[in-house]
């Protein structure tokens, strides 16, 4: 009989992983559950009624058009015009006059007010510093300055994701429900789609604010944002889509990481995985395993960790396959599901335990869905992904697992608690 300190398999806080791991490449590699085979599966997920009686409000995740214009700035009408420039760029001539032709540009459609309006805000476009300013006579009701530092060509995707998120900050100040960005820098050819990206994916990422839980939620109101100067066309177009289905993903797990125990359950985390799989039914399947599939399974380790929790277990697995049959390789993405670890019987207890953020020890699960959502969208080709989370919680009671019990794993191993 292997001891925990023989397998490394104990059932501490921080060794879960190790046992779960061993649920994980059984299911994957059982006859009965051979890829094309349906599963059986218990979709009537057993939630229950939250405690405390929290519901949380719908859902809204961001949606924003972003549109790649080639146009002159002073042809675009809109609620705020952000331009991002770098220190480079606030140079002035002996007259006063901006160098960089964008803002020479600005200024003079203004009559110099840009020029005196940046020098009284004392904007000198270090990294992070924005101004906004009101413009009469203009197309756009507001300008906002978005201080980048020493951008160079170069320049690092967070450089141009910063972008997006001064430009979400500065929307949600002034109310704005459309928008457009241009770079006063030049940039690369090479560089642009990457910019543009990852302008986008800062806008999305910024503007997301989880009201759910809060008393009054609000509604983005940001709809619309149109980057100029980066060209246009098809393959600028996909990257600006490629941008917003990568972000849906991201902010789907961040709400999932940010939901309270009380609401998140087992069950819950498998609800959320089987809307997955009906949104994007082309592309994804789903089987989760009840707690009856797992014992038939011999998921004795697994079964242990959720023993104590009144909110049974579901082992979670998602299947993206390409929507043309072509499979040239296969991935798993596997992620840590446990929506409460209480430490069992070993209780989170005293001065660092931390035992009040434990609601995210399924921060990897959050981020194993997040990224089925986003495959959903994208449908990469040539590879097929699978999405495996072993939901459960770990909590205190009669019937849970005590330091010194011995339990048995999928793959045959014995491990003894500590």
């Amino acid at each position: 009989m292997a001891s925990a300190a023989a397998s490394g398999a104990a059932f501490s806080s921080s060794r879960h992983s190790s046992a779960l791991y061993c649920c994980r490449s059984r299911l994957l590699s059982s006859p009965r559950h051979r890829p094309g085979r349906t599963l059986s599966m218990a979709l009537t997920f057993a939630t229950g009624e939250t405690l405390g009686l929290t519901k949380p409000a719908i859902r809204e995740t961001p949606q924003i058009t972003f549109t790649a214009k080639d146009i002159d700035i002073s042809e675009w009408k809109g609620d705020i015009l952000a331009v991002a420039v770098s220190d480079k760029d606030m140079l002035k001539d002996p007259d006063s006059k901006f160098e960089n032709p964008i803002l020479k540009r600005l200024d003079e459609q203004l009559g110099g007010l840009l020029a005196e309006a940046s020098a009284e805000e004392d904007f000198t476009a270090k990294s992070g510093q924005t101004t906004i300013l009101r413009l009469p006579g203009l197309g756009f009701k507001r300008l906002g300055l978005v201080g980048l530092g020493p951008l160079k060509p170069s320049s690092s995707t967070t450089a141009y994701r910063g972008i997006g998120e001064a430009l979400a900050a500065a929307a949600k100040t002034v109310q704005a429900s459309n928008a457009a960005v241009v770079i006063a820098s030049t940039i690369s050819e090479d560089s642009k789609l990457n910019a543009a990206s990852a302008i986008a994916s800062g806008t999305l990422l910024g503007v997301f604010e989880d009201h759910r839980f809060k008393s009054e939620s609000k509604k983005t109101l940001l709809k619309s944002v149109d980057i100029i100067g980066f060209g246009s066309g098809q393959e600028l177009d996909q990257k600006l889509k490629y941008a917003s289905d990568v972000c849906s993903g991201v902010i789907f797990g961040k709400e999932l990481v940010n939901a309270p125990a009380n609401v998140l359950t087992p069950g819950a985390l498998a609800e959320e995985a089987s809307k997955i799989a009906s949104l994007y039914s082309d592309v994804i399947t789903v089987k989760i395993l009840d707690s009856e599939k797992c014992k038939e399974l011999n998921m004795g380790s697994y079964l242990a960790v959720a023993a104590a929790s009144a909110n049974p277990p579901h082992f979670i697995h998602l299947c993206y396959k390409p929507p043309n049959g072509d499979v040239k390789r296969k991935l798993a993405i596997v992620g840590k599901g446990l929506t409460f670890d209480s430490g069992g019987y070993n209780i989170k207890a005293g001065a660092g335990s931390s035992i009040d953020l434990m609601k995210f020890d399924m921060g990897g699960s959050a981020a194993t869905l997040g990224a089925a959502k986003a495959i959903g969208q994208i449908k990469p080709s040539g590879v097929e992904i699978h999405f495996i989370v072993a939901a459960c919680e770990n909590m205190i009671s009669g019937t849970g697992m005590r330091p010194g019990d011995i339990v048995t794993a999928s793959n045959g191993k014995t491990i003894e608690a500590r």
